[in-house]
This record gives C-alpha cells, structure tokens and sequence, in this order.
C-alpha cells in the first residue's frame, strides 16, 4: 500500500502530462444501471436529460467500446468477481444445473471485490439490486447475499425485478422488510430508485462520521430501467409528446450526436430498422411506454447528482473513482405488452379488488405481484398505459432498437447491441483527462482488477481450503493515461457467442448458429459479414474460443435453459 502511494501518476494522466504523486488510496463507487441500452445517456448521444452523468464524463473519460455480459445475472456475478460469469458460477441465470459454470449462485472458487479490499482496510457497501443468488426468500440460507460476501452494510432486493413502488425480497443488511413498515425509510412515495439514491448516499454520509480513517468501496446497483415501465408522474411530464414521432426519428437524432460526440463512426451506417411505426395500431399506449422509460433514467440521475453532492459535502469526491457502466443492451422481453391470465388487458376498475394490504405484509413472491398495496389489480397489455403501480409492461422491441442506436441486438444477444456499454470514469485526484474519449476494447471483468490495483489489496490463491480463480481482468489505469488493453475478449450466453481479438470479431446467434466475422474497425454495426471471406480468420478464432470455454467452463452449456429468448 505504501508502494502504491508512491508509484508516479503517468499511470493515469495523459502522455505529455506532468507527473504529479498518485493521492492516497481512492474510495471505489460502481453504479450499474438496468437493462439500458448504449445511446440512452445525453452524453452518448440521447435526447434524455442526464445532466449529472454528463457532468461525470465531462470531468472525465468516456469509454467508447466497453462490454458487458449480456444479460442481468451473469454481468452482476463477473462484475463483483472480475471473473468470466461461468467461473464464477452464473453462467446463465440461477438455476442449479450440477455444473460447474450454471450453480445458480456464486460458487466458493470466487472472490468479490468486498471480500478483496476487506482485508487491505476497506469498507464496503451495496445499494440496490443483488442478483447473484438462487436464495431470495427471507427464512433461506444468506452467505451468498452481500454481507456474507465481504460487505459491511446493504439495502436492496435479492430478487432480479420487480415493481419500484413495492419491491420484492427488500432487504435491510441481512433482514427481509417490507417497504411500508421500514422504520429507518419514510418516504411521502415510496420509489425504489429513490430509495437506492437515498441509501447510497446515506452510506457515504455515515462513512465519512464513522469511518473517515478508511477508503470504501460501494456498489450502486440501479433496476432502472428494468421492466416493468414505472415512473413518477412529475418526472414522465417532461417527456410527454417527445416520442410521438415514433422510433426512426429518434435513432437518427441519436446517431447524429453520437457522431459529433465522436463516441461512433458516421461513416458506418445504423443498423437496421426495428418495427413499422405506421403499422403501430395504438401510438399512444407505445409512445408512452418509452416516455415511462425516459423518465426512469432522468429520475436515476437526479440520484446520482445527490450522490456525488454528498461526496462533495463530505470532502470525499476528490479521491473517488466513480465508474458508470450498464448490465446489458435495451431489452427487447415482451413482459406484459399482452397480458396473461393473471393480469388481463382490462380497464382499470372503479374500485379496489382485494383486500387493502398492511404495511408488514410482503406484497409477493416474484416478480410480478397480484395487485397494489390499495387493494387494485395489476394490469398488463395495451390497456394498461405504462408508469403507475398497477401497470406492469415493457417498452418493447422497437424501442430497444433506438437504446442500441446504432448498434444490432439486444440483452441476451452478444452481438454489439447485447454487450456494448458505456463506461464514465471519474476521479479527479487519478484522472488527470477531462472529457477525453478512450475508444481501447474493455470488459467489465476489468473493474475488480482495477480496485485492487488502486487499493494495494492481495489477491488471495485459497479461502477456507478452496482454491480461488485468477483474476481475468486488466486494470484500467493503463487505459485512464490511453494506453492500450492488449488481450482477446469472449463471450457466451445461452449459446450465444463471441470472441474479439484485434479488430477482428467471431459471433454467433444461438446454440449451433454458424459463425459470422465482422471487422469491427470497419464495420461496428455488424452488417458485412465475412465469414466465407476469411475462413482462416474464422477457424483461429473459432479454436480460440473453444480453448477459452473449456477453460472458463462454458462447456458443457445447460441444455435446457428456464429462459428462451424469442425469435428475431
């Protein structure tokens, strides 16, 4: 650690910058949004409001080729461990398969980054959504929710979605709580984006009373903008009538920025068109689900800005690395744009249907609950216009497509579409860059690298006899000064594959989909394929892969996975 303090800052600072000595170690903060795509921040190219977030990649690095795992489960469980999601245990989501890669929860083989820096004398924090664990109910075995994985304190659900004005498997610490009978959160509404902003910041307030002798670590874990669409009607107002136009005007609006931003290439086209707006038979109920959507993300950020505000009251924003980034692309899940039996297309009613709820009551098991704590049913399908607790629908398809503007694909998919992220990096003591774009390749298993790097924490070989799994990650301090990140980078999610070595990219759509080769220099948005061209680069790619799932435990791949993704 003392080393550490020592090493000169032309780790981090631009070539050509003066060197200054590297501050003492920084506090960590990683914020992780939910199932955003990459266009859908102001300063990557949207018409969304994000002033805060604007103001973070203002002051310092953009990342223009960051990726993510694909999907919920696996990029959380990789991100906390720094490991491919399959070494970690959640190669697919959290169903035990008797698999080494698919154990439904992080398996003893994997260290996450609280459990890293406990040790070198951080402390460690989450907010928000956990997501790494077959066990969510209240009475089930805990080591693997956050405090039995190295972190101190914890406010969020174990659960992977959920409604954001009644949460399910809510938990304080290590207790299961109903939002409603919570004495330590009286919100006039409650919101469950509000509630992760509030915690975060909470935290980092009590830190700097109780603990300010120690650096921490915390993990914001957002489920904006994760169906279903709910917003708070002050917030949706903003964006009423922006989307009327329908999808094709706002990709190309976000294609354009993003251009000037510099953030794509205007030479390579937008990827193809996803739906018909004329054909769209109610524009309004579809206008509105992306309006919902806008202004879950604008609430997010309004978080954020309270966050980073307490980090400057409390004289910690200086020395703290702040990184952004997003678990997947925008999702394409057609969650409640039908209805089903339990939620039909129906009007709301005049008056309440079941019983009015007490607020100790847990409101359900899932994701989906029956109905809202005043006794009304919760709706799906086109009658239930998206944003208000008794709603729960997704944005759609065609929608998704705008999010990944420009790219192809969605969440579960690793074309670009599925993986690409952004990734703001902040740190005013480490970062010496403001505004500046980094375009190296990277991967979110760099992040735990890079903590421990910067705290000086050893990386353990054994825990309690198991032997722990290096670290795959390269940190990203060599990439915050624009140096490059040499390695390949690999890719699976139920049997959707990828590796990217170069500029060079091997991909392929499904279990037993033939490969497709891109030239990601050339052609990002994935729309030449030179497979037949190239066979040669197709075949070293190709054994590449297959050494790196062996290694990684991809294979063998579960055979029947409890999700398959609708067709294309």
């Amino acid at each position: 650690m003392i080393l550490l303090a020592l090493v000169p800052l032309g780790l981090f600072a631009p070539v050509g910058r003066a060197a200054e000595p590297v501050p003492a170690r920084p506090n960590v903060v990683v914020i992780l949004s939910d199932d955003m795509g990459f266009s859908d921040l102001g300063c990557y190219g949207s018409e969304i409001a994000t002033p805060n977030l604007d103001a973070l990649a203002a002051g310092g690095l953009r990342f223009t080729q960051f990726y993510n795992s694909a999907r919920c489960c696996p990029t959380r469980a990789s991100l906390l461990t720094g490991l491919h999601p399959h070494q970690a245990g959640v190669g697919h989501m959290l169903a035990e398969t008797g698999k080494p890669g698919y154990t439904g929860g992080l398996n003893s083989s994997c260290r996450t980054i609280a459990e890293v820096l406990k040790p070198a004398g951080y402390r460690n924090y989450a907010v928000g959504k956990w997501h790494v664990t077959r066990h969510a109910a209240k009475d089930g075995p805990k080591d693997n929710w956050p405090l039995g994985r190295g972190f101190d304190r914890y406010y969020g659900t174990i659960h992977g979605a959920g409604s954001f004005y009644d949460p399910s498997s809510l938990v304080r610490d290590d207790t299961m709580i109903s939002p409603f009978a919570d004495p330590s959160y009286k919100p006039a509404t409650y919101y469950y984006t509000d509630a992760i902003s509030e915690h975060a910041t909470r935290f980092v307030g009590d830190h700097a009373k109780d603990h300010a002798g120690k650096p921490f670590f915390l993990y914001v874990a957002y489920t904006a903008a994760h169906w279903p669409m709910h917003a708070l009607p002050e917030d949706v107002a903003k964006y009423r009538g922006k989307y009327d136009t329908g999808y094709e005007p706002v990709r190309k609006a976000r294609f354009e920025k993003a251009a000037q931003l510099g953030l794509i290439d205007p030479k390579q086209p937008l990827s193809p068109q996803a739906g018909n707006w004329d054909a769209v038979k109610d524009k309004r109920w579809e206008a509105a689900g992306m309006e919902v959507y806008a202004a879950m993300i604008d609430r997010m950020d309004q978080g954020i800005g309270k966050l980073v505000a307490e980090l400057k009251r409390t004289n910690q924003f200086d020395n703290t690395l702040i990184l952004f980034l997003q678990d997947n692309g925008g999702c394409a899940e057609l969650m409640g744009r039908t209805g089903n039996k339990e939620h039909q297309n129906i009007d709301r009613p005049e008056k309440p249907t079941f019983p009015v709820m007490k607020p100790e009551e847990f409101a359900f098991d899932g994701s989906v609950p029956k109905q809202t704590r005043d006794g009304y049913p919760v709706r799906m399908g086109p009658k239930a216009m998206p944003g208000g607790p008794d709603t729960y629908v997704a944005y759609g398809r065609g929608w998704a497509n705008v999010s990944n503007t420009p790219f192809r694909e969605y969440k579960h998919w690793v074309h670009e579409g599925g993986i690409s992220t952004p990734l703001i990096a902040h740190w005013p003591k480490g970062i010496a860059a403001k505004g500046e774009l980094r375009k190296q390749p990277g991967h979110l298993i760099d992040i735990a690298a890079t903590c421990v790097e910067l705290s000086g924490a050893e990386y353990p070989k054994t825990v309690d006899g198991h032997t722990i799994t290096p670290l795959e990650g390269k940190s990203l301090t060599a990439a915050f000064a624009d140096k490059p990140l040499t390695r390949d980078l690999f890719w699976e999610h139920e049997g959707n594959r990828a590796a990217r070595s170069g500029d060079w990219k091997l991909v392929a759509k499904g279990p037993g989909a033939k490969w497709e080769l891109y030239d990601i220099a050339a052609d990002r948005v994935e729309s030449t394929d030179l497979a037949t061209k190239y066979p040669d680069r197709v075949k070293e790619l190709a054994y590449k892969w297959e050494a790196w799932a062996t290694r990684a435990k991809v294979i063998p791949w579960i055979s029947k996975p409890d999700y398959v993704p609708a067709a294309d």
